[in-house]
């Protein structure tokens, strides 16, 4: 693997909702991009996503050079990693099929370029698996939705992975205003959908036994640990409400009694059909008479202020 390579040229494979924002964001770093994905009208459909997300990249603000102009798009795979620094891999998260493509990818990449599969939950060890030229040079860098606005990205190495491409992955996500973390063990789910999916079984099963509706839920987090959430992450809030004596007076009070709920939580719920039916209708109770595609426009413009805030607060 070639080192310090400056990444001036982006490879996007799938341009869906997550391969969208991942090539409007590399053009607005300033990166030159070439995408491809099978789908019919995939060109198209790219480039208007691209414009309509344009704006609030604009407003977050463009690097020198950056242009829509700058976006390509190739009739193949080969094609559109041939020049590539970096590919960003966002195709179904079904693990034959992505074997497959990080194999083509593979083959037809340059050595030195990274590859970064987005996938939300598929050991990087098992992409590797198919690759027989350079597997050292894929990895996972997960990131969240709407993927050109949410700083964080899980960049997670496999067991072949070249400890030098995990850290140029890093410094490449920094570099785009990112906010990446290592994952240092390989687990399904990475790290922070495990989290999530820690929150979603309690939430399910709370559902289930009608301990809360799903309208009380989202209130209980979006009113409260989530507001705090958003700022600083559980742990240090945690330490915060602990005044001069941190986490080790909260652990020291109210480790016991946390220890005692954690003990009480919720049997795995399993979405049988009834509790599928519950939470969907919740959902849809809570939602009744809301534009929801204004709901989406709203949250992101909240997003957006919130992500301004933080960096002139030092907080990002």
């Amino acid at each position: 693997m070639s080192e310090g390579v400056p990444v001036t040229r982006a490879a996007v494979i799938g341009t869906g909702v997550i391969g969208a924002g991942w090539a409007a964001l590399f053009l607005a770093r300033g990166l030159d991009v070439t995408a491809w994905d099978p789908a019919v009208a995939a060109e198209e459909r790219l480039r208007g996503d691209v414009a309509a997300m344009w704006p609030v990249l604009t407003r977050l603000g463009l690097a020198d050079g950056a242009s829509r102009d700058r976006l390509t798009f190739a009739t193949s795979v080969a094609d559109a990693v041939a020049e590539a620094d970096v590919v960003q891999e966002s195709g179904p998260e079904v693990l034959e099929p992505k074997q497959a493509l990080i194999a083509e990818i593979d083959a037809a990449a340059p050595a030195h370029a990274v590859i970064a599969s987005s996938s939300s939950g598929q050991l990087p060890s098992d992409l590797q698996r198919t690759c027989g030229h350079h597997p050292e040079r894929v990895l996972v860098g997960h990131p969240f939705s709407p993927a050109h606005l949410v700083p964080l990205v899980e960049v997670v190495p496999g067991r072949r992975t070249d400890p030098d491409v995990a850290d140029r992955a890093l410094a490449f996500y920094r570099a785009l205003g990112k906010r990446p973390i290592l994952v240092r063990q390989e687990l399904p789910g990475h790290v922070t959908n495990r989290l999530q999916v820690a929150l979603w079984r309690e939430a399910y099963a709370l559902v289930q036994r009608g301990a809360a509706t799903v309208a009380d839920i989202d209130a209980a987090i979006a009113n409260g640990p989530g507001l705090r959430w958003a700022l600083l992450g559980p742990l240090v809030n945690q330490h915060l409400g602990g005044g001069a004596g941190g986490m080790a007076h909260v652990l020291e009070h109210l480790g016991p009694p946390a220890e005692a709920w954690m003990n009480d939580l919720s049997p795995t719920p399993h979405l049988t059909p009834g509790l599928v039916r519950r939470l969907v209708d919740g959902v849809d109770e809570e939602l009744a008479g809301v534009d929801q595609a204004a709901l989406v426009a709203a949250r992101d413009e909240l997003l957006v202020e919130l992500l301004e805030r933080k960096r002139e607060r030092g907080l990002g």
